[in-house]
């Protein structure tokens, strides 16, 4: 576990009631564009861990922040979820800070260490969690090989003891008006001690690759009854009952 020292940025004061209602707005959202989002049962999602853990998910459309945004308010549920955000746009949208936004300046030295010091501070404290898009840009879904921007590589060598979790996201229409969302996390990646972080980085494409291949897989049977997945938003159930991933 890390500890917190004179160096270690302040994280945003988080709002719960800012939180609520973007939750709302995002499950609503994704309520009226899409017929269900559906989560592959094969990697259960960690629920009761208190724990600092770290995603990272395929970039693969618009969507993705709002779906982001409705996992980690379930997966885990008493977590706190951060993100990095480009730090112009944070200027433009401040209220963005108060839902766990840190900003991270693109494709500059200083913005690489922003990077790692708020990632670093965020998995610093128990039941916070950290959201990441590695590839940086929109990357269709078949792409192969994944390719990740250096920073998640450079943070998973310094906490080799912290969760890693790869989320895969794909949109797919199969009988109904509407698209499927369908995610699939794939298992926490395990880091062996001193690990060079180019070698991190292959192990987290890798781990993603898997997870995505795994969703492709199960999207190309389009059995949206199959007990594999568990249907948690659509139009018609407005309550969402999470206990059978546990």
């Amino acid at each position: 576990m890390t500890t917190k020292d004179a160096s270690t940025p302040a994280l945003p004061t988080l709002s719960a009631g800012l939180h609520r209602g973007f939750r709302w707005y995002a499950r609503r959202c994704l309520a009226r564009q899409f017929n269900a989002l559906r989560v592959l049962k094969t990697a259960p999602p960690p629920v009761a861990s208190a724990a600092p853990m770290a995603f990272f998910l395929n970039h693969a459309a618009w969507w993705d922040p709002l779906v982001a945004l409705f996992l980690a308010g379930k997966f885990p549920p008493q977590h706190r979820p951060f993100a990095p955000i480009d730090a112009e746009a944070l200027q433009r949208y401040p209220s963005l800070e108060r839902l766990g936004f840190f900003p991270v300046e693109r494709s500059t030295g200083h913005g690489a260490r922003q990077f790692l010091k708020g990632s670093m501070a965020v998995l610093a404290s128990p039941n916070n969690s950290l959201w990441l898009t590695p590839q940086g840009h929109f990357t269709d879904i078949r792409d192969r090989p994944l390719r990740f921007e250096a920073g998640l590589s450079h943070l998973a060598a310094r906490l080799p003891r912290i969760p890693f979790i790869p989320v895969a996201i794909e949109y797919a229409y199969w009988f109904e008006r509407g698209a499927e969302v369908l995610v699939a996390f794939g298992k926490p990646v395990d880091f062996p001690p001193d690990l060079p972080a180019a070698k991190c980085n292959t192990i987290c494409e890798s781990h993603l690759t898997a997870a995505q291949d795994e969703l492709a897989a199960a999207s190309c049977r389009r059995q949206p009854g199959s007990p594999a997945l568990h249907v948690a938003v659509n139009k018609l159930k407005e309550s969402v009952d999470l206990r059978q991933f546990r």
